[in-house]
């Protein structure tokens, strides 16, 4: 969430690039204002009583010691009325920072200046393109047809297990969509990030560190029982390993990646657009994270750009990127890059990745701090990105590499799948 003091310190520029995202921050702003001027004042008298009863219980050592037992206890009748009083002050305190906290966790964060106005994915800028769209053969197939053809994934088996949403990969299905989640891994340790294996449920501080919480519980499946959610992207336990955390400036930066299973209720998604792969509630994604000093972020951001670019590159497949525009903006990012992948068959573009920044917004929700060369504390940066969402990576292999033989696998998965066709 954003910090009050920045807030305080930058409110019209706060309001103005909130603006952007086509979001009314006004009445929010002037409300987190006000209730910080209320705690600090609170905290003030708090403090100030504090003091008064400290002075008197010495006084009163002193008046025992000396004899003055009468005046000493009518001074402990006065300590009596002070700590009734500050118990209430504590209390108010208390109720005021719960109020100013919830204000803040429905402010989302401000995005970067570079950022593009606009209200849809219409009008985000593409900022690079990459790759040739293949020519394919007369007849050629979308990938829910290609997967029927070669019987690799079954999603009527899987909406008879669980429901829509759920496909069951099988054979040389399976078998590619382990090669790509070891081909991802892979690519990123090369490139210096440390693997983790991370848990696929969240308690709700995970889910209020990473900004998932309260923004988007209706996206999210949870186990009320035991009050626990299933995960939508491994950015959220990965991220939360540094919660509560005190980093040295020296250890900083700190790249980690990991594959998980992910969940999406994804409420509301129907349609022509959303069929096969390319919408699904439960789908298997590595994702990169970093935790990054202010100064080096954007740098950082860059470097994953141009990682993922590479993965791509690898993979041959036609890809462009862009720059979200405000209103098409997740609610904790200060600025995202999208990766599609054009599908030939379906004619379209599909997401496959989001790289971002979201600078101190995660770092401050989950007391995230390192202590700098001066020995002051600091928030950290944090950044995440997709390498990569399977799903849409593997409609894009099977429409674009299709043949009328049968499906080509990329060169690159070739020591991975163990077989160069699925025929």
């Amino acid at each position: 969430m954003l910090q009050v003091a920045f807030i305080r310190d930058h409110k019209e520029d706060v309001i103005n690039r909130l603006a952007k995202r086509n979001f009314d921050a006004t009445e929010m702003i002037e409300e987190a204002i006000a209730l910080d001027e209320e705690r600090r004042s609170t905290q003030t008298k708090l403090d100030n009583a504090k003091a008064d009863s400290n002075a008197l219980s010495k006084e009163i050592g002193n008046l025992f010691k000396s004899g003055e037992i009468q005046k000493a206890n009518l001074l402990k009748e006065k300590t009596t009325q002070i700590k009734e009083h500050t118990k209430e002050l504590e209390q108010h305190l208390n109720n005021t920072i719960e109020s100013l906290d919830q204000v803040l966790y429905k402010i989302p964060n401000v995005p970067n200046d570079i950022v593009p106005a606009g209200n849809t994915d219409e009008d985000n800028e593409e900022t690079f393109r990459e790759g040739d769209i293949p020519k394919l053969y007369e007849g050629a197939l979308p990938h829910w047809e290609l997967a029927k053809k070669y019987d690799i994934i079954d999603f009527e088996l899987g909406n008879k297990i669980t429901g829509a949403g759920f496909p069951v990969y099988k054979g040389k299905g399976a078998r590619l969509q382990r090669a790509l989640i070891t081909y991802f891994l892979d690519k990123n340790t090369e490139a210096g990030y440390t693997e983790y294996q991370v848990p696929h449920l969240v308690n709700e501080a995970s889910g209020f560190g990473t900004g998932q919480l309260p923004d988007k519980e209706g996206q999210m499946y949870h186990v009320t029982e035991d009050n626990l959610y299933l995960i939508p992207t491994a950015e959220v336990p990965a991220t939360n390993i540094f919660r509560d955390t005190l980093l040295n400036e020296s250890e900083l930066p700190i790249s980690i990646t990991g594959y998980t299973p992910c969940f999406r209720r994804e409420a509301g998604s129907y349609g022509a657009h959303v069929r096969g792969l390319n919408r699904l509630h439960q789908f298997d994604k590595v994702e990169i994270l970093r935790v990054e000093h202010p100064d080096q972020s954007y740098k950082a951001l860059e470097g994953m750009v141009e990682h993922v670019k590479m993965i791509l590159k690898e993979l041959k497949l036609p890809y462009r990127i862009l720059r979200l525009c405000g209103g098409d903006l997740g609610f904790t990012s200060a600025l995202t890059y999208d990766f599609e992948v054009f599908s030939t068959a379906q004619d379209r573009w599909l997401e496959i990745s989001s790289v971002s920044n979201f600078e101190t917004f995660q770092a401050n929700r989950l007391k995230l701090r390192f202590k700098n060369n001066d020995g002051k504390n600091e928030l950290c940066h944090t950044l995440n990105g997709s390498s990569l969402a399977l799903p849409r990576v593997l409609a894009g292999i099977l429409e674009n590499c299709q043949t009328e033989d049968g499906i080509k696998i990329p060169e690159v998965l070739l020591p991975y799948t163990g077989f160069d066709m699925i025929s």
